[in-house]
């Protein structure tokens, strides 16, 4: 299935790139498009800008038409959603239909789809699962490492490019990063490559970085841009060169500026993730980790099982959403809850001992807090949460947070996730050898 992607494509006067979402479970609002949101990124990274993003629902004409309208007005097209063997995966039709062009099987991706789902007693008259091997003729198809149905490039007119990339988000990112990416850059980008380098910073405001790093926002190559997430900001570098090397050279100095000036906030780069960078670093210490979560429910510790090898450090979670559990497994007194209630610092501190005696793990993590949307008052309001952090001296670090009460229920859980990672993550960096 291995296609070389560089051909050669004609170019518009005027590059204007569009990205269109199809389907109804996204026109519905069943599903959030976090899809568009990392496209548009990942082309702002590469010093493309989009003028447009659609979404469209699960019907074959007018998926058609839509498709025929932008042809008309932009270079690059770039679909996600519908390419599955489902009745309502419509979106390669729909463009062949645009152009009035045919579908042809291609054997290949046949023979590789029943390696993948490993049934190779596939009758050839699956027509569901066939739909996935049918594509225009001069189209270059997209490897899916991830499942099961392809991309495809195609230029079905002149100056019009179409890139499709199945709608579930793994699968679209390892498909643009091994493919998409370079196409993009070896077809348009006139002989020059875009390279970023992403910063990423927890415990601080966007405002607070701006001020400092103001006058970066006004370079031209390379660019600076910030970009905020709930519970921590991205500053993305991006340089244009005649290749990766001296694109990085480029960044360098404005990176180590950035570095020196924010040496503790910035914890890790491009895929770096609070969570990762823990499981890297307690794994180099050869130290373990466990967690008792009350408010959160359990996200802290979804957060950490999600990284590659955090097997390896982490001992396990106990999920203290009642007080009868707090007392009955981490050990928490009947009176300090009756005295102080279970969201404060005393209840939190009773937790994290219980929890490192009972899992017996280097550090301990604790929280316990109110997330609403009801369960507050005067005293502890919507957003109270208290964290607590032992270590393997036993020495206790608590941290008292009052988030926005105007957030949501789920803003505020990984508000307190981000400050219990990043907390943990500044205890580590000042332990350091």
């Amino acid at each position: 299935m291995k296609e070389n992607l560089n051909h050669l494509v004609s170019k518009k006067t005027k590059f204007t790139v569009e990205i269109l979402s199809i389907g109804s479970e996204l026109l519905l609002g069943n599903i959030v498009n976090t899809n568009s949101q990392w496209i548009a990124e990942e082309l702002s990274s590469m010093g493309l800008n989009h003028f447009r993003q659609t979404t469209i629902g699960d019907n074959l004409d007018r998926i058609s038409e839509l498709i025929t309208e932008i042809s008309k007005r932009s270079s690059l097209l770039i679909t996600t959603g519908g390419l599955g063997p489902t009745p309502d995966d419509l979106t390669t039709e729909a463009i062949a239909k645009a152009f009035n062009n045919k579908l042809f099987e291609r054997a290949m991706i046949w023979e590789e789809l029943k390696k993948k789902i490993n049934d190779s007693s596939l009758k050839q008259e699956n027509s569901s699962l066939k739909k996935q091997c049918l594509f225009p003729k001069e189209a270059l198809i997209i490897n899916n490492p991830r499942g099961t149905a392809p991309g495809m490039i195609w230029n079905p007119i002149k100056d019009f490019t179409i890139m499709t990339f199945p709608g579930v988000p793994e699968e679209l990112k390892e498909m643009w990063r091994k493919s998409g990416r370079d196409y993009i850059n070896n077809n348009f980008s006139e002989g020059k490559v875009f390279f970023s380098n992403t910063l990423k910073f927890a415990g601080i405001a966007e405002s607070s970085i701006s001020e400092k790093i103001d006058d970066l926002f006004k370079l031209d190559n390379p660019t600076v841009a910030p970009y905020a997430n709930i519970g921590d900001v991205k500053i993305r570098i991006t340089a244009k060169a005649k290749n990766d090397k001296e694109a990085q050279k480029i960044i360098k100095p404005i990176k180590e500026n950035i570095l020196n000036k924010f040496p503790s906030y910035i914890y890790g780069e491009d895929e770096e993730t609070l969570a990762s960078v823990l499981v890297r670093e307690l794994s180099h210490r050869k130290q373990s980790i466990a967690f008792a979560e009350s408010c959160t429910g359990g996200l802290l510790s979804s957060f950490i099982t999600e990284i590659p090898g955090s097997s390896q450090i982490f001992k396990g979670s106990i999920i203290a959403y009642k007080n009868e559990i707090k007392n009955s497994i981490l050990n928490v007194s009947n009176d300090l809850l009756d005295l102080y209630g279970a969201v404060s610092e005393e209840v939190a501190e009773s937790m994290v001992i219980g929890l490192k005696k009972l899992l017996k793990s280097d550090w301990g993590v604790a929280i316990s807090g109110i997330a609403g949307p009801d369960g507050g008052s005067k005293e502890k309001p919507i957003g109270l949460v208290y964290i607590s952090i032992i270590g393997p001296d036993n020495k206790i670090k608590n941290i008292k947070k009052m988030f926005n009460p105007i957030r949501n229920r789920i803003d505020i859980q990984r508000l307190s996730v981000n400050v219990s990672l990043n907390s943990l993550r500044l205890i580590l960096l000042s332990k350091k050898d």
